[in-house]
């Protein structure tokens, strides 16, 4: 169980998998791009003894989520298959929550609000035993996880900060990074770079 202490500001990385890079089974394209940025970041959270989340979809062989069963997507991030696990240049630091989503057959999950820890706690419990108001979020992919991780922060009354340089879109539809990011807007949340972010971090600006 995650202890109980205000932590004020997290940082969410959103589904930086194998199977979300190049060469992957569903690859977002220059999606591993995102993978430098996020890597400083998540050393600048855990020096300032802030939270560290990272989501991945954990999806069984067999799920409406898929083509095969009515889904809109090829096979990707089967749990305990290699494209599953987070992408190798990904440095996550010690003591990094992990939010698993995906997980039943019937569920499509790309908001990391609808997946659990470990220990079984929502990510929304998680943050709101530790008192956090205010994320910011990087990952994979824009249009999809993402934009529905953010929204899904905002109804919930969080502060969302988007590090602009640290998401990459699939673009299934030309428009759709563009539709993304004016949904996020609309509802409030702050676009920053990683170097911007980190600089209010190390001010103790979060």
């Amino acid at each position: 169980m995650v202890r109980n202490m205000k932590i004020s500001a997290a940082l969410l990385i959103v589904d930086v998998q194998n199977d979300f890079c190049p060469g992957g089974a569903l690859a977002v394209p220059d999606g591993d791009r995102v993978v430098e940025p996020l890597s400083r970041i998540a050393g600048c959270f855990a020096a300032a003894g802030l939270l560290v989340l990272a989501s991945r979809d954990w999806h069984p062989p067999e799920t409406k989520h898929f083509m095969a069963f009515g889904g809109l997507w090829p096979p990707h991030c089967v749990k305990g298959t290699p494209g599953a696990e987070f992408h190798p240049g990904l440095r996550l630091p010690v003591g990094t929550v992990v939010i698993s989503k995906g997980g039943a057959p019937d569920s499509d999950a790309y908001s990391a609000f609808d997946g659990q820890g470990t220990d079984g706690s929502s990510l929304g419990d998680t943050l709101t035993t530790l008192q956090v108001d205010h994320l910011y979020v990087g990952g994979l992919a824009t249009d999809y996880c993402v934009r529905a991780s953010v929204l899904d922060a905002r109804k919930r009354g969080l502060e969302v900060t988007l590090l602009t340089d640290a998401t990459a879109a699939v673009e299934v539809v030309a428009g759709d990074a563009e539709n993304a990011l004016n949904a996020m807007k609309n509802a409030g949340v702050s676009f920053r770079t990683t170097d911007e972010s980190i600089a209010l971090i190390t001010e103790g600006r979060v």
